[in-house]
């Protein structure tokens, strides 16, 4: 069959090219060919039709009928090969397929999203599953492609890290709560404070600042009230139970709202150097991918 398929194209662009070009002299020199190979080309080509395409003098060619009407099939036949071509070209370069995401539970319900739903409006063959969560996962064992995550990240000889942008997260505190307490002026004042802390696997994570003139300060810190989860941490905020730490994506988003107010905005908490080897980056957000 395949040889079979190779014989029917057999001379047919050589065919072509000669009609284009008006001689068998001119085709040759477009082909980069011989005119004898050229002219054996169309020679096999009419042997196996059985029909004579050309009429050929030693001046002159001109199409028979039947080369004629061979010609303009051809034409079509391969204006059809063309577009096929260039289908499996758009196939190559459009995405398709599945895509797993796993994304943090509030940066991926207020960040992450936007950019997901402009990735499958602008590719519509496009299928992209988003799962939420702040667990560790698997990705190869749970079939995710890429993971967004925030912080730093084990060394892995088979994943790639890239860091996406840098996180800086700064006091935040209701209305409420600093009309009926008082604003802190400085991080000494914060010691008098009640305090809500974010705790990863159980412990509480520290207030380490950076000071406006570059130096690192470790903030004491004996929250009442510690949760996992830092949308939480922002609904006890809001709600006048202290004062806490909160990334800027969402604490500026609070502060428009009316809801909270940034405390200390000229302290941020100290970025950590992260120990991703992959990444090799400062602590921030990356996504993680298959290698």
């Amino acid at each position: 069959m395949d040889m079979l398929k190779e014989d029917k194209l057999s001379g047919v662009a050589t065919f072509i090219k000669v009609v284009e070009a008006g001689s068998f002299a001119l085709a040759a020199e477009r082909l980069d060919l011989t005119r004898s190979a050229v002219g054996k080309s169309i020679a096999r080509l009419e042997t196996r039709l059985g029909v004579r395409l050309l009429h050929r003098t030693t001046r002159s060619q001109a199409l028979t009928d039947e080369g004629q009407g061979y010609y303009e099939r051809c034409l079509r036949a391969l204006a059809e090969l063309e577009a096929a071509e260039a289908d499996l070209e758009a196939g190559r370069l459009e995405p398709r397929g599945r895509l797993r995401v796993s994304v943090p539970l509030a940066l991926g319900h207020f960040c992450v999203p936007p950019v997901l739903f402009d990735l499958a409006r602008r590719h519509p063959q496009l299928q992209i599953d988003i799962s939420f969560g702040d667990r560790r996962v698997d990705l190869i064992e749970e079939g995710f492609d890429l993971a967004v995550r925030i912080g730093a990240l084990p060394d892995s000889p088979t994943l790639v890290a890239r860091r996406l942008g840098m996180q800086h997260v700064s006091f935040g505190a209701s209305p409420a709560y600093l009309e009926e307490h008082g604003t802190p002026r400085t991080l000494d004042d914060l010691e008098a404070h009640r305090g809500i802390g974010l705790s990863v696997a159980g412990t509480v994570v520290s207030w380490d600042v950076t000071e406006p003139d570059g130096r690192p300060r470790r903030v004491p810190l004996r929250p009442q009230l510690s949760m996992d989860d830092i949308q939480a941490v922002a609904g006890a905020v809001i709600d006048g139970h202290g004062i806490a730490w909160l990334p800027c994506w969402l604490l500026a988003r609070y502060v428009r709202s009316g809801h909270l107010v940034a405390v200390l905005p000229a302290h941020r908490i100290a970025s950590r150097r992260c120990r991703c080897s992959p990444c090799g980056r400062r602590h921030g957000i990356c996504a993680r991918a298959h290698a």
